[in-house]
């Protein structure tokens, strides 16, 4: 008879939230089942291990439980396969298995949860102090996401649940809990979250882990990305004009997205811890930069032309005097993680990069490493529609005029947002641009070789 585990290892590399996709899985284990609905149907979450290749990653998944024969045609598609009961669960031998976040019935209980600070077990659902949440609402699960699972309720609440875990605080939650605290317009209000203690490998010690956090759903919010990428189209639509003359300008939306980030900032940096990091943590930091250089040269040839600019930015950078102000930062900063409401920007998923340790993206950094990301995600939104037209010079002329006009201007909305000022800190914003483009070439060269002329054409013009 299947065994659950045997479904999951075949089930969990095809989800998109799977981070190790391509390589085989060596071992799964489930080490933990939270029964938060008992019996059939019935939910539980699974923290589930996973060993590939030597290394181990723990994800979350929503577990639905029906007796076989006996799942709703809507949830069809959800159906991870029939094994034998897990232990505890009293009924029939066998059970079928499904993703519960599709479930409408079984997802009605987290909200409930959450209203009610309910304890189910090892699993906590809270709600955020001076906040209260609705209940009885339908959930619909959002598509498209790439690491975790959001479900929007009704028009009031999405709930993003965590799909690959970390030990610790995610900080998402404690960012968003830190802006909203201190009266930033800029976030979505959180309304509550779901933790359970995970024990942490490095450590052996139990912590809070969060698997889920509730914020309030931005009915007017329109994401940040569609609208530059509209923007674009509108200028291709006339290559001959300078973009502040074509339709659907993007500059003042860039400008006033500019002076939402330096108000964030200026936020974190007063309600979270800071530092100065001097010349001996710069030159740490140079180095990981030059490292990241020296594997990408040699995985991808075609850097190598602007490979000794590259590494004199990051020579600069440690050659630089000047202390360097750190703190709390977004972490992950580009326009697929801003959206424009009815009344001005709102900045999502401070998480940073999922696929690093919670205490990684917990350390301090330089704000203008947010301002380095948000500055490439222009140059992707200008080039990206130009993958396989790079032979039109009219189409490129104006990509490199829209991603320099927009540019400009969000550094001028930082700036006069209270933000340091980016024109005046060169050396340490080049340096995180510089490096963030190298990722940049080395994750098309391994996911999306077609897009790779994107930062590459991004360098030659950063460096030309």
């Amino acid at each position: 008879m299947t065994r659950l585990e045997e479904l999951l290892t075949t089930w969990l590399p095809t989800q998109r939230w799977f981070a190790g996709k391509g390589v085989a899985v060596d071992a799964l284990r489930i080490e933990a089942a939270h029964v938060v609905v008992p019996g059939l149907p019935g939910l539980r979450i699974l923290v589930v291990a996973v060993t590939q290749d030597g290394r181990t990653d723990r994800y979350q998944v929503l577990l639905g439980l029906r007796s076989p024969g006996a799942v709703p045609d809507e949830l069809a598609h959800a159906v991870i396969g029939v094994c034998e009961s897990p232990a505890g669960l009293d009924g029939p031998s066998t059970v079928a298995a499904y993703d519960a976040a599709h479930d409408t019935v079984m997802t009605a209980h987290l909200l409930s949860g959450i209203a009610e600070n309910r304890d189910v077990g090892a699993v906590r659902f809270r709600t955020t102090p001076g906040t209260g949440v609705h209940t009885g609402l339908r959930s619909l699960v959002l598509t498209g996401e790439q690491s975790n699972t959001t479900l929007v309720y009704g028009e009031e609440y999405v709930l993003k649940t965590f799909r690959r875990l970390w030990p610790g605080l995610n900080p998402d939650l404690e960012l968003t809990s830190a802006l909203a605290g201190a009266g930033s317009e800029f976030v979505a209000r959180p309304h509550g979250w779901i933790e359970v203690d995970v024990a942490d490998p490095a450590t052996g010690r139990t912590t809070p882990t969060t698997l889920a956090m509730l914020q309030e759903y931005l009915r007017s919010a329109t994401d940040g990305w569609v609208l530059a990428a509209t923007s674009v189209r509108d200028l291709y639509a006339s290559p001959g004009l300078p973009p502040g003359e074509a339709g659907g300008d993007f500059a003042g939306e860039a400008q006033r997205l500019g002076a939402a980030t330096a108000a964030v900032h200026r936020d974190l940096a007063r309600v979270l811890p800071t530092d100065v990091l001097g010349s001996e943590a710069q030159s740490r930091l140079a180095d990981a930069m030059t490292a990241r250089l020296h594997t990408a040269v040699a995985e991808v040839p075609e850097l190598a032309p602007h490979a000794q600019t590259l590494y004199a930015a990051f020579e600069a950078l440690r050659d630089s005097h000047a202390d360097l102000p750190v703190q709390r930062v977004h972490g992950d900063y580009h326009l697929g993680q801003v959206v424009r409401t009815d009344s001005g920007w709102v900045l999502l998923d401070f998480e940073g990069e999922p696929a690093v340790p919670v205490g990684e993206r917990q350390k301090l950094s330089s704000p203008l490493r947010d301002v380095a990301g948000m500055l490439r995600s222009f140059d992707y939104a200008a080039r990206y529609q130009l993958v396989g037209h790079t032979d039109d010079a009219a189409l490129v002329t104006a990509a490199r005029a829209w991603a320099q006009r927009n540019r400009e201007a969000f550094c001028e909305g930082y700036a006069s947002g209270g933000g340091v000022d980016p024109e005046k800190h060169q050396v340490v914003l080049r340096a995180f641009e510089y490096d963030k483009a190298v990722y940049e070439v080395m994750y098309e060269a391994r996911h999306r070789p077609h897009w790779i002329s994107i930062p590459l054409d991004s360098i030659t013009a950063l460096t030309g």
